[in-house]
């Protein structure tokens, strides 16, 4: 018939609560490699920092808001239903999308180090609302541990760190040159510790040898008396430690003063010269760590001249650029000469231990 009723479009089918759950923190997943390495959108419109910055802030806010209510609504029986779920993973994926949006709207020539750091909070927070959707998933609702996901999950500390972040390219290099220097400086007493307990076992074998007449035919490898002597370091290599100790308290120094320049000197329009010198000193902590790393027995003295030369190679260019850049308005006067020459002494001693170790 003519007045016949046209057939119902069909409706899709939503799925499960906990299936949009699981599928947001797959899409939100998706979403990481993309900021690792996306570019900032070109504007013809001039920069605002205060604009930015509570933009950025307003954004934190707003996913933190939204991740609390998804875990509230989450944590209870009944689950809300496909429509409310579909409603609510909406609200999340908007807000981190703004979140990421807000990131790409910082301009390199704020600064590349300004902009690394912004991007790693950027990353935690889209990580950690990930992170909580898995949890939500997982977890019962009506298990005790929903009511703690609040208070510890990674998403709140992420947003938390928003304001924290340092607000021009001269504080965030002096932040990344803090931790280089912290880090270190942690190297260098685990290196010492290290040199003061070089032999754990020393009291227990001498006591062992002072009483070897009266059992002479006891086997010293007997079980609680360890005898292998590659747990501990020879004469020649305690020798060799120590320049190795002193190349690494020049490393501690020339983080030291390189920060102290660019606090007292650093101009924040200076930009791309505050980077060059923070990317050549988040070099410095790795190599310390491959040195320190080459000292343990067995210790392998090649590795450790090679480990040297590579450290002091890159305290040399971190000097260098450094000496050339505005931080250093007197490079004749400077401190640098005597770091340098502090650390081609160390160099120079381990060369000069290790010198066999070539002639094999």
């Amino acid at each position: 018939m003519a007045n016949a009723a046209a057939p119902t479009a069909a409706v899709p089918t939503l799925a499960p609560p906990l299936e949009q759950i699981r599928h947001l923190a797959e899409e939100l997943r998706l979403l990481i490699p993309g900021v690792r390495v996306g570019e900032a959108l070109e504007t013809t419109k001039e920069f605002n920092p205060e604009t930015f910055w509570r933009r950025l802030n307003e954004a934190a806010v707003n996913v933190s808001r939204e991740a609390t209510t998804l875990t509230e609504v989450f944590s209870h029986l009944p689950l809300p239903s496909p429509q409310e779920t579909q409603r609510f993973c909406e609200q999340v994926r908007a807000a981190i999308k703004a979140m990421i949006a807000v990131y790409y709207s910082l301009p390199k020539n704020q600064g590349i180090t300004l902009r690394k750091l912004v991007r790693s909070t950027t990353l935690d927070i889209v990580d950690g609302m990930a992170q909580l959707m898995d949890a939500l998933f997982m977890t019962p609702t009506q298990s005790s541990e929903n009511n703690d996901l609040i208070s510890y999950n990674s998403v709140w500390t992420a947003c938390q760190q928003v304001p924290q972040i340092p607000r021009d390219n001269k504080a965030a290099a002096l932040s990344m040159l803090t931790k280089n220097v912290d880090f270190v400086k942690d190297a260098h007493e685990e290196m010492e510790q290290a040199v003061e307990e070089c032999d754990p076992y020393c009291g227990l074998l001498n006591d062992i040898e002072d009483n070897s007449d009266n059992h002479g035919d006891e086997e010293d490898d007997g079980l609680g008396y360890p005898n292998n002597r590659d747990l501990y370091w020879s004469e020649e290599d305690q020798e060799l430690i120590i320049p190795c100790l002193a190349l690494v308290r020049a490393s501690k120094a020339c983080l030291k003063k390189i920060r102290i320049s660019v606090a007292e000197n650093g101009k924040k329009d200076q930009v791309a010269q505050l980077d060059d010198i923070v990317d050549i000193s988040d070099e410095i902590s790795p190599s310390v760590d491959d040195l320190a790393l080459s000292i343990y027995p067995p210790m392998c003295h090649l590795t450790v001249r090679i480990n040297s030369a590579k450290l002091v190679s890159v305290l040399k260019k971190a000097l260098e650029i450094t000496k050339a850049s505005h931080v250093t308005p007197q490079p004749e006067d400077s401190w640098i000469p005597l770091l340098i020459n502090a650390v081609d002494h160390c160099m120079n001693r381990i060369k000069e231990l290790t010198q066999n170790e070539l002639e094999l």
